[in-house]
Protein backbone atom coordinates (compact mmCIF):
# COMPACT_ATOMS: atom_id res chain seq x y z
CA UNK A 1 0.00 0.00 0.00
CA UNK A 2 1.63 3.62 -1.16
CA UNK A 3 1.77 5.61 1.60
CA UNK A 4 -0.07 9.45 2.07
CA UNK A 5 -0.13 11.86 4.35
CA UNK A 6 -3.85 11.14 5.22
CA UNK A 7 -6.03 8.38 3.60
CA UNK A 8 -8.73 8.98 0.99
CA UNK A 9 -11.69 9.00 2.70
CA UNK A 10 -14.69 6.83 1.66
CA UNK A 11 -18.31 6.85 2.01
CA UNK A 12 -21.76 7.11 0.83
CA UNK A 13 -23.46 10.35 2.85
CA UNK A 14 -21.34 13.31 1.17
CA UNK A 15 -17.41 14.33 1.08
CA UNK A 16 -16.36 18.03 1.27
CA UNK A 17 -12.99 19.12 0.47
CA UNK A 18 -11.72 22.52 1.37
CA UNK A 19 -8.82 24.82 1.54
CA UNK A 20 -9.94 25.30 5.38
CA UNK A 21 -11.08 22.90 7.71
CA UNK A 22 -13.28 25.47 9.56
CA UNK A 23 -15.36 25.56 5.88
CA UNK A 24 -15.44 21.95 5.39
CA UNK A 25 -16.70 21.22 8.94
CA UNK A 26 -19.13 23.85 8.25
CA UNK A 27 -20.21 22.71 4.74
CA UNK A 28 -20.79 19.24 6.07
CA UNK A 29 -22.91 20.44 8.96
CA UNK A 30 -25.29 21.60 6.33
CA UNK A 31 -25.79 17.92 4.56
CA UNK A 32 -26.00 16.68 8.12
CA UNK A 33 -28.83 18.85 7.96
CA UNK A 34 -30.53 17.92 5.20
CA UNK A 35 -29.30 19.98 2.45
CA UNK A 36 -27.78 19.35 -0.48
CA UNK A 37 -24.05 20.06 -2.15
CA UNK A 38 -25.02 23.01 -2.75
CA UNK A 39 -26.14 24.73 0.37
CA UNK A 40 -22.97 23.08 1.33
CA UNK A 41 -20.94 24.67 -0.70
CA UNK A 42 -22.26 27.95 -0.57
CA UNK A 43 -21.95 27.66 3.19
CA UNK A 44 -18.04 26.62 2.81
CA UNK A 45 -17.71 30.08 0.46
CA UNK A 46 -19.23 32.51 3.27
CA UNK A 47 -16.97 30.79 5.65
CA UNK A 48 -13.63 31.05 3.63
CA UNK A 49 -15.00 34.78 3.53
CA UNK A 50 -14.38 34.77 7.19
CA UNK A 51 -11.33 32.25 7.92
CA UNK A 52 -9.07 32.93 4.83
CA UNK A 53 -9.66 36.77 4.34
CA UNK A 54 -5.82 36.40 3.13
CA UNK A 55 -7.04 34.43 0.20
CA UNK A 56 -10.37 35.49 -0.83
CA UNK A 57 -13.47 38.05 0.60
CA UNK A 58 -17.23 39.11 0.02
CA UNK A 59 -15.39 42.01 -2.63
CA UNK A 60 -13.93 39.22 -4.94
CA UNK A 61 -15.05 37.11 -7.41
CA UNK A 62 -16.23 32.80 -8.07
CA UNK A 63 -16.64 30.97 -10.58
CA UNK A 64 -18.00 27.93 -10.11
CA UNK A 65 -18.56 24.10 -12.62
CA UNK A 66 -21.78 22.26 -10.93
CA UNK A 67 -23.72 19.04 -12.21
CA UNK A 68 -26.97 17.90 -10.27
CA UNK A 69 -28.52 14.77 -9.82
CA UNK A 70 -31.62 15.53 -12.14
CA UNK A 71 -29.21 17.05 -14.98
CA UNK A 72 -26.13 15.90 -15.13
CA UNK A 73 -24.65 18.73 -17.74
CA UNK A 74 -21.82 20.87 -16.29
CA UNK A 75 -23.22 24.43 -16.27
CA UNK A 76 -20.79 26.83 -15.19
CA UNK A 77 -22.06 29.56 -12.17
CA UNK A 78 -20.00 32.74 -12.97
CA UNK A 79 -19.36 34.62 -10.10
CA UNK A 80 -16.64 36.98 -12.14
CA UNK A 81 -17.30 40.96 -11.53
CA UNK A 82 -17.00 42.85 -14.40
CA UNK A 83 -14.73 46.39 -14.80
CA UNK A 84 -16.99 49.01 -13.92
CA UNK A 85 -18.29 52.02 -16.11
CA UNK A 86 -15.59 53.95 -15.74
CA UNK A 87 -12.76 51.77 -16.40
CA UNK A 88 -11.49 52.99 -19.83
CA UNK A 89 -7.85 52.68 -21.10
CA UNK A 90 -7.85 55.93 -21.75
CA UNK A 91 -9.12 57.01 -17.53
CA UNK A 92 -5.70 54.76 -17.02
CA UNK A 93 -3.53 56.24 -18.86
CA UNK A 94 -4.58 59.61 -18.01
CA UNK A 95 -3.34 58.83 -14.66
CA UNK A 96 0.32 58.14 -16.25
CA UNK A 97 -0.33 54.64 -15.84
CA UNK A 98 0.87 51.58 -17.74
CA UNK A 99 -0.81 48.54 -15.85
CA UNK A 100 -3.49 48.14 -13.98
CA UNK A 101 -2.58 48.54 -10.23
CA UNK A 102 -2.29 45.33 -8.70
CA UNK A 103 -4.01 46.75 -5.44
CA UNK A 104 -5.75 49.70 -4.19
CA UNK A 105 -9.23 50.93 -5.24
CA UNK A 106 -8.31 51.31 -9.02
CA UNK A 107 -7.76 47.30 -9.36
CA UNK A 108 -11.77 46.39 -8.59
CA UNK A 109 -13.93 45.16 -10.89
CA UNK A 110 -17.16 44.95 -9.54
CA UNK A 111 -17.87 42.61 -6.67
CA UNK A 112 -19.14 39.17 -7.97
CA UNK A 113 -18.67 36.24 -4.97
CA UNK A 114 -21.88 37.39 -2.93
CA UNK A 115 -24.22 37.54 -6.09
CA UNK A 116 -22.82 33.74 -7.11
CA UNK A 117 -23.27 32.12 -4.13
CA UNK A 118 -26.70 33.74 -3.14
CA UNK A 119 -27.85 32.75 -7.18
CA UNK A 120 -26.57 28.99 -6.52
CA UNK A 121 -28.72 29.14 -3.23
CA UNK A 122 -31.48 30.31 -5.47
CA UNK A 123 -31.63 28.03 -7.84
CA UNK A 124 -30.33 25.35 -6.62
CA UNK A 125 -29.98 25.00 -2.84
CA UNK A 126 -32.79 23.95 -0.36
CA UNK A 127 -32.28 25.49 2.97
CA UNK A 128 -32.84 28.45 4.42
CA UNK A 129 -30.62 31.55 3.90
CA UNK A 130 -30.37 32.01 7.56
CA UNK A 131 -29.27 28.65 8.06
CA UNK A 132 -26.44 28.55 5.64
CA UNK A 133 -25.11 31.56 6.43
CA UNK A 134 -25.13 30.81 10.31
CA UNK A 135 -21.73 29.20 10.25
CA UNK A 136 -19.95 32.46 8.71
CA UNK A 137 -22.01 35.10 10.98
CA UNK A 138 -21.08 32.67 14.27
CA UNK A 139 -17.33 32.91 13.26
CA UNK A 140 -17.16 36.58 12.11
CA UNK A 141 -18.85 37.21 15.06
CA UNK A 142 -17.82 35.42 17.94
CA UNK A 143 -14.49 34.48 16.88
CA UNK A 144 -12.27 32.36 14.82
CA UNK A 145 -8.63 30.66 15.02
CA UNK A 146 -6.30 32.68 12.61
CA UNK A 147 -3.90 30.48 10.63
CA UNK A 148 -0.29 31.66 10.76
CA UNK A 149 -0.61 33.03 7.17
CA UNK A 150 -3.08 36.03 8.45
CA UNK A 151 -1.01 37.13 10.79
CA UNK A 152 2.49 36.67 8.65
CA UNK A 153 -0.18 38.62 5.72
CA UNK A 154 -1.05 41.59 8.05
CA UNK A 155 1.99 42.17 9.56
CA UNK A 156 3.74 42.21 5.54
CA UNK A 157 1.24 45.30 4.78
CA UNK A 158 1.91 47.15 8.24
CA UNK A 159 3.13 50.30 6.82
CA UNK A 160 0.96 50.34 4.19
CA UNK A 161 -2.45 50.29 6.44
CA UNK A 162 -0.67 52.64 9.10
CA UNK A 163 0.36 54.75 6.75
CA UNK A 164 -2.03 55.04 3.89
CA UNK A 165 -5.27 52.57 5.11
CA UNK A 166 -6.45 53.64 8.34
CA UNK A 167 -9.47 51.89 8.29
CA UNK A 168 -8.04 48.81 7.39
CA UNK A 169 -5.72 49.38 10.22
CA UNK A 170 -8.25 50.09 12.16
CA UNK A 171 -9.70 45.99 11.77
CA UNK A 172 -6.34 44.16 11.35
CA UNK A 173 -4.02 46.36 13.54
CA UNK A 174 -5.79 46.92 17.04
CA UNK A 175 -2.56 45.36 19.11
CA UNK A 176 -0.27 44.90 16.33
CA UNK A 177 -0.97 42.21 13.27
CA UNK A 178 -3.33 39.87 15.27
CA UNK A 179 -3.16 36.47 16.68
CA UNK A 180 -5.54 33.97 18.25
CA UNK A 181 -9.28 34.42 18.34
CA UNK A 182 -10.13 37.12 15.85
CA UNK A 183 -13.50 38.71 15.20
CA UNK A 184 -14.91 40.79 12.34
CA UNK A 185 -18.25 41.59 13.96
CA UNK A 186 -18.40 44.25 10.89
CA UNK A 187 -18.93 41.63 8.28
CA UNK A 188 -21.49 40.01 10.87
CA UNK A 189 -23.62 42.74 11.25
CA UNK A 190 -23.34 42.69 7.14
CA UNK A 191 -24.54 39.26 7.03
CA UNK A 192 -27.05 39.52 9.47
CA UNK A 193 -28.86 42.45 7.78
CA UNK A 194 -28.53 41.06 4.35
CA UNK A 195 -30.20 37.64 6.47
CA UNK A 196 -32.60 40.20 8.15
CA UNK A 197 -33.55 42.46 5.05
CA UNK A 198 -34.39 39.22 2.72
CA UNK A 199 -36.73 37.22 5.65
CA UNK A 200 -38.57 40.71 5.45
CA UNK A 201 -39.60 39.12 1.64
CA UNK A 202 -41.30 36.48 3.48
CA UNK A 203 -41.50 33.01 3.99
CA UNK A 204 -40.61 31.27 0.63
CA UNK A 205 -37.33 30.67 1.09
CA UNK A 206 -36.31 31.70 -2.59
CA UNK A 207 -38.02 34.79 -2.25
CA UNK A 208 -35.68 35.55 0.62
CA UNK A 209 -32.46 34.46 -1.56
CA UNK A 210 -33.48 36.80 -3.93
CA UNK A 211 -34.41 39.83 -1.51
CA UNK A 212 -30.79 39.66 -0.10
CA UNK A 213 -29.33 39.76 -3.59
CA UNK A 214 -31.45 43.01 -4.07
CA UNK A 215 -30.00 44.20 -1.07
CA UNK A 216 -26.20 43.76 -1.75
CA UNK A 217 -26.77 44.80 -4.97
CA UNK A 218 -29.12 48.12 -4.67
CA UNK A 219 -29.13 48.63 -0.94
CA UNK A 220 -26.58 49.17 2.09
CA UNK A 221 -23.76 47.38 0.72
CA UNK A 222 -23.75 48.85 -2.97
CA UNK A 223 -24.60 52.72 -1.24
CA UNK A 224 -21.11 51.90 1.28
CA UNK A 225 -19.10 50.60 -2.12
CA UNK A 226 -20.16 53.47 -3.98
CA UNK A 227 -19.14 56.46 -0.93
CA UNK A 228 -15.80 54.55 -0.07
CA UNK A 229 -14.38 53.75 -3.71
CA UNK A 230 -14.75 57.96 -4.16
CA UNK A 231 -12.24 58.35 -1.43
CA UNK A 232 -8.24 58.09 -2.90
CA UNK A 233 -5.98 55.86 -1.25
CA UNK A 234 -2.59 54.77 -1.94
CA UNK A 235 -2.13 51.61 -4.52
CA UNK A 236 0.94 50.00 -5.60
CA UNK A 237 1.91 52.50 -8.09
CA UNK A 238 2.78 54.86 -5.17
CA UNK A 239 0.25 57.38 -5.54
CA UNK A 240 -3.19 57.92 -4.32
CA UNK A 241 -6.22 57.41 -6.96
CA UNK A 242 -10.04 57.05 -6.34
CA UNK A 243 -11.67 53.88 -7.42
CA UNK A 244 -14.51 53.71 -10.29
CA UNK A 245 -16.89 51.26 -8.71
CA UNK A 246 -20.20 53.30 -8.39
CA UNK A 247 -23.68 51.65 -6.78
CA UNK A 248 -24.61 51.74 -10.32
CA UNK A 249 -21.87 49.39 -11.57
CA UNK A 250 -23.28 46.72 -8.68
CA UNK A 251 -27.14 47.28 -9.37
CA UNK A 252 -26.25 46.38 -13.36
CA UNK A 253 -24.17 43.56 -12.35
CA UNK A 254 -25.50 39.54 -11.71
CA UNK A 255 -23.81 36.53 -12.24
CA UNK A 256 -24.88 34.55 -14.77
CA UNK A 257 -24.94 30.35 -15.67
CA UNK A 258 -23.58 29.48 -19.28
CA UNK A 259 -22.23 26.66 -20.66
CA UNK A 260 -18.89 24.72 -19.78
CA UNK A 261 -16.39 24.56 -22.08
CA UNK A 262 -15.39 20.16 -22.15
CA UNK A 263 -12.77 18.14 -23.62
CA UNK A 264 -13.06 14.09 -24.62
CA UNK A 265 -10.09 12.69 -23.08
CA UNK A 266 -9.20 9.37 -21.88
CA UNK A 267 -12.35 8.14 -21.26
CA UNK A 268 -13.68 11.00 -19.84
CA UNK A 269 -15.04 14.84 -20.31
CA UNK A 270 -13.37 17.93 -18.78
CA UNK A 271 -15.35 20.56 -18.15
CA UNK A 272 -14.11 23.74 -17.96
CA UNK A 273 -15.35 27.71 -17.66
CA UNK A 274 -15.17 29.95 -20.99
CA UNK A 275 -11.78 31.81 -22.46
CA UNK A 276 -12.63 34.43 -19.77
CA UNK A 277 -10.73 32.12 -17.54
CA UNK A 278 -7.80 30.54 -17.97
CA UNK A 279 -9.37 26.46 -17.83
CA UNK A 280 -9.17 25.93 -21.76
CA UNK A 281 -5.49 25.81 -21.35
CA UNK A 282 -5.61 22.80 -18.95
CA UNK A 283 -7.80 21.37 -21.85
CA UNK A 284 -5.39 22.34 -24.42
CA UNK A 285 -2.71 20.24 -22.66
CA UNK A 286 -4.57 17.33 -22.25
CA UNK A 287 -5.42 17.06 -25.78
CA UNK A 288 -1.58 17.99 -27.38
CA UNK A 289 -0.49 15.60 -24.26
CA UNK A 290 -2.81 13.13 -26.28
CA UNK A 291 -1.02 13.65 -29.29
CA UNK A 292 2.58 12.67 -27.42
CA UNK A 293 1.69 9.41 -26.08
CA UNK A 294 2.13 8.18 -22.33
CA UNK A 295 4.21 10.54 -20.08
CA UNK A 296 6.18 8.96 -17.28
CA UNK A 297 5.83 11.67 -14.32
CA UNK A 298 8.34 10.00 -12.20
CA UNK A 299 11.17 10.88 -14.46
CA UNK A 300 12.94 14.15 -16.10
CA UNK A 301 11.35 13.42 -19.35
CA UNK A 302 8.25 13.34 -17.89
CA UNK A 303 8.53 16.74 -16.19
CA UNK A 304 10.39 18.20 -19.30
CA UNK A 305 7.13 17.20 -21.50
CA UNK A 306 4.66 18.48 -19.37
CA UNK A 307 6.29 21.81 -19.21
CA UNK A 308 6.90 22.55 -23.02
CA UNK A 309 3.12 21.43 -23.32
CA UNK A 310 2.01 24.23 -20.82
CA UNK A 311 4.47 26.67 -21.82
CA UNK A 312 2.31 26.28 -25.42
CA UNK A 313 -0.40 26.00 -24.12
CA UNK A 314 -0.27 29.55 -21.68
CA UNK A 315 1.36 31.43 -24.98
CA UNK A 316 -2.09 30.45 -26.29
CA UNK A 317 -3.71 31.75 -23.33
CA UNK A 318 -1.78 35.05 -23.28
CA UNK A 319 -2.59 35.21 -27.70
CA UNK A 320 -6.45 34.72 -27.64
CA UNK A 321 -8.10 33.83 -23.95
CA UNK A 322 -10.12 36.90 -22.93
CA UNK A 323 -13.70 38.07 -22.66
CA UNK A 324 -15.16 37.85 -25.83
CA UNK A 325 -14.72 36.24 -29.62
CA UNK A 326 -12.14 32.85 -28.98
CA UNK A 327 -11.51 30.33 -31.78
CA UNK A 328 -11.73 27.77 -28.69
CA UNK A 329 -13.22 25.02 -31.07
CA UNK A 330 -10.20 25.77 -33.57
CA UNK A 331 -7.69 25.97 -30.03
CA UNK A 332 -8.90 22.31 -29.01
CA UNK A 333 -9.07 20.37 -32.29
CA UNK A 334 -7.25 17.57 -32.90
CA UNK A 335 -5.40 19.02 -35.69
CA UNK A 336 -4.52 22.21 -33.59
CA UNK A 337 -3.29 19.74 -30.83
CA UNK A 338 -1.49 17.81 -33.48
CA UNK A 339 0.28 21.06 -34.74
CA UNK A 340 1.45 21.94 -31.61
CA UNK A 341 2.78 18.69 -30.55
CA UNK A 342 4.87 18.76 -33.09
CA UNK A 343 6.45 22.06 -31.39
CA UNK A 344 7.73 19.37 -28.04
CA UNK A 345 11.15 18.82 -28.49
CA UNK A 346 14.10 17.31 -25.91
CA UNK A 347 15.00 20.28 -24.93
CA UNK A 348 13.67 23.46 -22.85
CA UNK A 349 12.09 26.72 -25.04
CA UNK A 350 12.66 30.45 -23.64
CA UNK A 351 10.13 31.85 -26.11
CA UNK A 352 6.78 32.42 -26.12
CA UNK A 353 5.12 30.25 -29.06
CA UNK A 354 1.51 31.16 -29.60
CA UNK A 355 -0.24 29.24 -32.62
CA UNK A 356 -2.50 30.54 -35.32
CA UNK A 357 -5.64 28.92 -34.95
CA UNK A 358 -7.61 28.41 -38.36
CA UNK A 359 -4.47 30.71 -39.79
CA UNK A 360 -5.14 33.81 -37.66
CA UNK A 361 -2.24 35.74 -36.65
CA UNK A 362 -1.43 35.77 -33.21
CA UNK A 363 -1.31 39.24 -31.38
CA UNK A 364 0.69 39.23 -27.60
CA UNK A 365 1.17 42.25 -25.42
CA UNK A 366 4.03 44.52 -25.81
CA UNK A 367 5.07 43.90 -22.22
CA UNK A 368 4.58 40.09 -22.63
CA UNK A 369 8.07 39.90 -24.61
CA UNK A 370 9.68 41.62 -21.33
CA UNK A 371 11.98 39.34 -19.31
CA UNK A 372 10.75 40.64 -15.68
CA UNK A 373 11.94 37.98 -13.49
CA UNK A 374 9.93 36.80 -10.67
CA UNK A 375 10.78 34.63 -7.33
CA UNK A 376 9.53 31.56 -9.03
CA UNK A 377 10.44 29.47 -5.67
CA UNK A 378 7.61 30.43 -3.84
CA UNK A 379 4.93 27.51 -3.10
CA UNK A 380 2.97 29.89 -0.79
CA UNK A 381 1.11 32.92 -3.02
CA UNK A 382 2.98 35.80 -2.11
CA UNK A 383 2.14 39.21 -0.87
CA UNK A 384 4.44 42.19 -1.62
CA UNK A 385 4.16 45.63 0.99
CA UNK A 386 2.29 47.67 -1.18
CA UNK A 387 -0.17 44.93 -1.13
CA UNK A 388 0.42 43.99 -4.49
CA UNK A 389 -0.64 39.72 -4.31
CA UNK A 390 0.08 36.69 -6.46
CA UNK A 391 -1.89 34.12 -6.43
CA UNK A 392 -4.17 34.14 -3.16
CA UNK A 393 -6.85 31.88 -3.71
CA UNK A 394 -9.61 29.19 -2.03
CA UNK A 395 -10.93 26.04 -3.04
CA UNK A 396 -14.32 24.31 -2.32
CA UNK A 397 -15.46 21.06 -3.65
CA UNK A 398 -19.01 18.69 -2.26
CA UNK A 399 -20.25 15.85 -3.80
CA UNK A 400 -23.42 14.54 -1.92
CA UNK A 401 -25.64 11.07 -1.61
CA UNK A 402 -27.90 12.29 -4.24
CA UNK A 403 -24.92 13.08 -7.28
CA UNK A 404 -25.29 16.53 -7.32
CA UNK A 405 -21.52 17.87 -7.28
CA UNK A 406 -19.44 21.43 -7.09
CA UNK A 407 -16.32 22.88 -7.61
CA UNK A 408 -15.67 26.18 -7.11
CA UNK A 409 -12.90 28.51 -6.50
CA UNK A 410 -13.34 31.62 -4.64
CA UNK A 411 -11.24 34.25 -4.56
CA UNK A 412 -10.26 38.02 -4.07
CA UNK A 413 -10.96 41.01 -1.71
CA UNK A 414 -8.05 39.97 0.03
CA UNK A 415 -7.72 41.82 2.93
CA UNK A 416 -4.62 42.86 1.43
CA UNK A 417 -6.09 43.98 -1.81
CA UNK A 418 -7.57 47.95 -1.02
CA UNK A 419 -8.79 49.53 2.16
CA UNK A 420 -11.20 47.95 4.25
CA UNK A 421 -14.88 49.64 4.04
CA UNK A 422 -15.38 50.16 7.98
CA UNK A 423 -19.03 49.44 7.78
CA UNK A 424 -19.08 46.76 5.56
CA UNK A 425 -15.78 44.87 7.27
CA UNK A 426 -14.38 43.88 4.31
CA UNK A 427 -12.57 45.05 0.94
CA UNK A 428 -12.94 44.95 -2.60
CA UNK A 429 -10.78 43.06 -4.74
CA UNK A 430 -8.06 43.97 -7.59
CA UNK A 431 -9.28 41.31 -10.23
CA UNK A 432 -8.58 44.31 -12.92
CA UNK A 433 -4.90 44.09 -12.77
CA UNK A 434 -5.38 41.06 -15.18
CA UNK A 435 -7.00 43.54 -18.12
CA UNK A 436 -4.21 44.98 -20.44
CA UNK A 437 -4.01 48.54 -21.05
CA UNK A 438 -3.56 48.13 -24.67
CA UNK A 439 -6.02 48.66 -27.44
CA UNK A 440 -6.94 45.73 -29.42
CA UNK A 441 -6.38 42.49 -27.60
CA UNK A 442 -8.63 39.79 -26.35
CA UNK A 443 -7.76 41.40 -22.55
CA UNK A 444 -7.80 44.69 -23.02
CA UNK A 445 -9.95 46.82 -20.52
CA UNK A 446 -12.91 47.84 -21.35
CA UNK A 447 -16.30 48.43 -19.50
CA UNK A 448 -18.75 46.43 -18.79
CA UNK A 449 -15.70 43.54 -19.89
CA UNK A 450 -14.56 40.60 -17.66
CA UNK A 451 -11.29 39.93 -16.52
CA UNK A 452 -9.38 37.16 -18.04
CA UNK A 453 -8.92 35.41 -14.47
CA UNK A 454 -6.41 32.56 -13.42
CA UNK A 455 -10.00 30.94 -11.36
CA UNK A 456 -10.38 27.58 -13.00
CA UNK A 457 -12.67 24.95 -11.04
CA UNK A 458 -12.96 21.84 -13.02
CA UNK A 459 -15.38 18.60 -13.04
CA UNK A 460 -14.68 15.68 -14.83
CA UNK A 461 -17.49 13.17 -16.08
CA UNK A 462 -17.15 9.52 -17.36
CA UNK A 463 -20.19 8.43 -19.85
CA UNK A 464 -22.23 11.17 -19.02
CA UNK A 465 -22.30 11.17 -15.49
CA UNK A 466 -20.28 13.66 -12.99
CA UNK A 467 -17.20 11.57 -11.29
CA UNK A 468 -14.40 14.11 -10.13
CA UNK A 469 -14.63 17.55 -9.01
CA UNK A 470 -11.23 19.05 -7.89
CA UNK A 471 -9.46 22.50 -8.51
CA UNK A 472 -6.55 24.11 -6.45
CA UNK A 473 -5.15 28.00 -5.43
CA UNK A 474 -2.12 28.94 -7.23
CA UNK A 475 -2.90 32.07 -9.51
CA UNK A 476 -1.24 30.59 -13.02
CA UNK A 477 -0.26 27.45 -11.61
CA UNK A 478 -3.73 26.43 -10.88
CA UNK A 479 -4.17 24.29 -14.41
CA UNK A 480 -0.66 23.68 -14.20
CA UNK A 481 -0.98 21.35 -10.92
CA UNK A 482 -4.30 20.19 -11.90
CA UNK A 483 -2.84 18.78 -15.05
CA UNK A 484 -0.49 16.63 -12.96
CA UNK A 485 -3.66 15.50 -10.60
CA UNK A 486 -5.85 14.56 -13.45
CA UNK A 487 -3.07 12.31 -15.37
CA UNK A 488 -2.19 10.90 -11.97
CA UNK A 489 -5.67 10.31 -11.11
CA UNK A 490 -7.48 9.46 -14.07
CA UNK A 491 -4.87 8.23 -16.72
CA UNK A 492 -2.08 6.42 -13.82
CA UNK A 493 -4.81 4.75 -11.28
CA UNK A 494 -3.24 6.58 -8.37
CA UNK A 495 -6.46 7.37 -5.97
CA UNK A 496 -7.19 10.53 -4.66
CA UNK A 497 -4.64 11.54 -1.93
CA UNK A 498 -1.81 9.99 -4.08
CA UNK A 499 -2.37 11.68 -6.96
CA UNK A 500 -2.57 15.03 -4.26
CA UNK A 501 0.63 13.96 -2.07
CA UNK A 502 3.14 13.01 -5.32
CA UNK A 503 5.68 15.52 -6.13
CA UNK A 504 4.85 19.01 -7.92
CA UNK A 505 6.32 21.61 -10.45
CA UNK A 506 5.12 24.25 -12.27
CA UNK A 507 6.55 26.66 -14.98
CA UNK A 508 6.82 30.24 -15.11
CA UNK A 509 7.89 30.72 -18.80
CA UNK A 510 5.47 33.26 -19.92
CA UNK A 511 3.75 36.14 -18.27
CA UNK A 512 2.40 36.38 -15.41
CA UNK A 513 -1.47 37.46 -14.70
CA UNK A 514 -0.82 39.42 -11.89
CA UNK A 515 0.97 42.58 -11.68
CA UNK A 516 3.71 43.45 -12.65
CA UNK A 517 2.88 41.25 -15.44
CA UNK A 518 6.59 39.53 -14.48
CA UNK A 519 7.68 36.41 -16.19
CA UNK A 520 11.04 33.81 -16.57
CA UNK A 521 11.89 32.53 -19.56
CA UNK A 522 12.39 28.72 -19.45
CA UNK A 523 11.33 28.97 -15.42
CA UNK A 524 10.71 25.85 -13.95
CA UNK A 525 10.02 25.44 -10.12
CA UNK A 526 9.65 21.88 -8.60
CA UNK A 527 9.63 20.22 -5.30
CA UNK A 528 13.11 18.78 -4.05
CA UNK A 529 11.39 15.58 -3.49
CA UNK A 530 11.86 14.93 -7.21
CA UNK A 531 15.67 14.00 -6.51
CA UNK A 532 18.99 15.80 -8.14
CA UNK A 533 18.66 13.35 -10.46
CA UNK A 534 15.87 14.64 -12.18
CA UNK A 535 16.88 18.57 -11.59
CA UNK A 536 20.13 17.91 -12.80
CA UNK A 537 18.39 16.41 -15.94
CA UNK A 538 15.97 19.28 -16.18
CA UNK A 539 19.11 21.82 -15.77
CA UNK A 540 20.90 20.32 -18.65
CA UNK A 541 18.19 20.35 -20.91
CA UNK A 542 18.16 24.04 -20.61
CA UNK A 543 15.35 24.67 -18.13
CA UNK A 544 15.64 27.38 -15.47
CA UNK A 545 15.16 25.36 -12.22
CA UNK A 546 14.35 26.37 -9.30
CA UNK A 547 13.98 23.96 -6.25
CA UNK A 548 11.71 24.43 -3.84
CA UNK A 549 10.80 22.78 -0.82
CA UNK A 550 9.77 19.36 -0.34
CA UNK A 551 6.10 20.14 0.44
CA UNK A 552 5.37 23.67 -0.99
CA UNK A 553 4.08 23.39 -4.80
CA UNK A 554 0.12 22.66 -5.19
CA UNK A 555 -3.04 22.86 -3.20
CA UNK A 556 -5.52 20.35 -4.53
CA UNK A 557 -9.36 20.00 -3.52
CA UNK A 558 -11.04 16.94 -5.07
CA UNK A 559 -13.98 15.28 -4.49
CA UNK A 560 -15.61 11.69 -6.47
CA UNK A 561 -18.12 10.04 -7.02
CA UNK A 562 -18.24 6.27 -8.44
CA UNK A 563 -21.18 5.13 -10.38
CA UNK A 564 -21.91 2.50 -7.70
CA UNK A 565 -22.77 5.61 -4.91
CA UNK A 566 -19.44 5.38 -3.47
CA UNK A 567 -17.76 8.46 -2.25
CA UNK A 568 -14.46 10.18 -1.92
CA UNK A 569 -12.61 13.36 -0.80
CA UNK A 570 -8.94 14.15 -0.08
CA UNK A 571 -6.95 17.55 0.52
CA UNK A 572 -3.51 19.08 -0.08
CA UNK A 573 -1.32 18.38 3.28
CA UNK A 574 1.20 21.69 1.99
CA UNK A 575 0.42 24.73 4.27
CA UNK A 576 -1.07 22.33 6.85
CA UNK A 577 -4.71 24.02 6.36
CA UNK A 578 -7.02 22.12 3.70
CA UNK A 579 -9.41 19.65 4.70
CA UNK A 580 -11.42 16.68 3.58
CA UNK A 581 -14.56 15.62 5.58
CA UNK A 582 -17.44 12.89 5.09
CA UNK A 583 -18.92 9.83 5.90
Amino acid sequence: MTFTTRPTLRGTFGMVSSTHWLASQSAMRMLELGGNAFDAAATAGFVLHVVEPHLNGPGGEVPAIVATADDPTPRVLCGQGVAPAGATIEHYRSLGLDLVPGSGPLAATVPGAVDAWLLLLRDHGTLPLRVVLEPAIDYARNGHPLVPRVTETVATVQSLFEEHWPTSAALWLQDGPPTGLFRNEAYAATLERLVVEGEAAGADRVAQVEQARKVWREGFVAEAIDGFSRLPHRDSSGSDHAGLITGDDLAAFSASWEDATTLDWNGHTVAKTGAWGQGPALLQSLAVLAELGDVDLASAEGVHTTVEVMKLSYADREAWYGDGDVPLKSLLSPAYAAERARLVGSEATLELRPGSPDGRAPRMPSLATGNHLIDASVGEPTVARDGVTRGDTCHVDVVDRWGNIISATPSGGWLQSSPTIPELGFCLGSRAQMFWLEEGLPASLAPGKRPRTTLTPTLVLRDGRPVVACGSPGGDQQDQWQLLFLLRHLGGGMDLQEAIDAPAWHTTGFPSSFYPRATEPGGLSLESRLGPAIRDDLVRRGHVVTESDPWSLGRLCAVRRDPNGLLSAAANPRGMQGYAVGR
